[in-house]
């Protein structure tokens, strides 16, 4: 998928996976992070998406929207003016924390180092996309296996879909918008295809279900 060779990714993720368990009123959460994936129509989708969750969402939430690579952080500044959830851009390194919805800057690809902290790569595009979903899903898969809630939205391209299939091979939950409500279906209708996906669900649906997570 992208330069780093098979065995060194494999070394990468050497480790205990889901070694920060975040909680929730006393309990753990069945996740450790949600990872989502969006192109054409994303601003509205995720406006939606994000707009619900409260300041105090107990997980991250990482986001790869296929944006232009000219943009800086324009998106970030409409999505936080509506949003209640931290929005903000990544930066290398950086550690993930709960309560904030994570961006790939543009032109980058963002990848979920084993520590729970990310990485940035200038390499080729994947799936003519820089930010590409698949390689921030195949990377977020293998770090958090089986407490990663993987959810994939409307797109005009097929970016995400072997990403969601590495995250149900993981042991990750998969969920598709409903390509009939999604502005954009191609993108869902593609992951779909691959018969990784467990939900299909309409966008307030998918909301209903991340507030529902905050609650458990």
């Amino acid at each position: 998928m992208f330069r780093r060779d098979r065995q060194e990714r494999e070394n990468l993720y050497k480790g205990p996976v889901g070694q920060r368990k975040f909680k929730r009123n006393g309990g753990l959460m069945l996740y450790d992070a949600v990872v989502i994936g969006v192109s054409a129509g994303g601003l509205a989708a995720l406006t939606r998406l994000l707009g619900i969750l409260p300041a105090s969402y107990p997980v991250p939430v990482i986001v790869v929207q296929h944006r232009s690579r000219d943009e800086r952080t324009l998106l970030e500044e409409v999505l936080q003016a509506k949003c209640k959830i931290r929005i903000r851009q990544v930066e290398e390194k950086e550690t993930m924390n709960a309560g904030t919805a994570y961006l790939a800057p543009p032109d980058y690809h963002l990848l979920i180092e084993a520590n729970h902290s990310f990485s940035l790569s200038y390499d080729a595009p994947v799936n003519y996309s820089r930010p590409s979903i698949d390689v921030m899903f195949e990377t977020a898969a293998h770090v958090f296996g089986a407490r990663l809630l993987g959810i994939i939205l409307t797109g005009a391209n097929a970016d995400g879909s072997f990403g969601m299939k590495m995250i149900r091979k993981h042991g990750g939950t998969t969920i598709a918008q409903d390509p009939a409500t999604a502005e954009y279906p191609e993108m869902p209708k593609s992951a779909i295809k691959t018969g990784s996906i467990q939900k299909i669900m309409e966008l307030d649906a998918i909301g209903n279900f991340l507030l529902a997570l905050a609650k458990k």
